[in-house]
């Protein structure tokens, strides 16, 4: 059973398209850990999406951040250092025809019960914040 309590977690990652799959895998283990291993598959696609986006599109580091809000609301995001915001998601349709371009955010749109993005600037630093949340059933 899901915790009452809320909690998030943090990880930064540097601009290496190795941090895809350790950000995969550290995410599935702090859902096991917290028995919300019912989102596990659709929440690792969803951050190996956000955090191939900030890693790809950037030359800065990034993070992945993912928050439990309760009664049941998973929110997870990528930080990258780019200000400007992401390319618009393709259609559904679309996805299909094109490979492994220009999928990510159609996948995210798809999956999650809601997404978004909002620009960042902290202590002079500027950046964005791509997020999407799923609710527990």
């Amino acid at each position: 059973m899901p915790e009452n309590q809320p909690w998030e977690y943090s990880l930064a990652i540097p601009n290496d398209l190795r941090a895809v799959t350790v950000s995969r895998r550290t995410l599935r283990l702090i859902l096991t850990m917290h028995g919300l291993i019912g989102l596990v598959d659709v929440a690792e696609l969803l951050a190996a999406e956000l955090v191939s986006n900030a890693v790809r599109h950037t030359k800065g580091p990034a993070a992945l951040r993912v928050r439990w809000e309760p009664p049941g609301t998973l929110r997870i995001g990528a930080w990258d250092a780019d200000p400007e915001p992401p390319e618009p998601p393709v259609p559904l349709e679309r996805v299909a025809e094109e490979l492994e371009a220009g999928r990510g955010l159609a996948l995210v749109r798809a999956c999650a019960d809601v997404w978004g993005w909002q620009p960042l600037a902290r202590d002079g630093s500027r950046g964005k914040y791509v997020w999407c949340q799923l609710g527990a059933a």
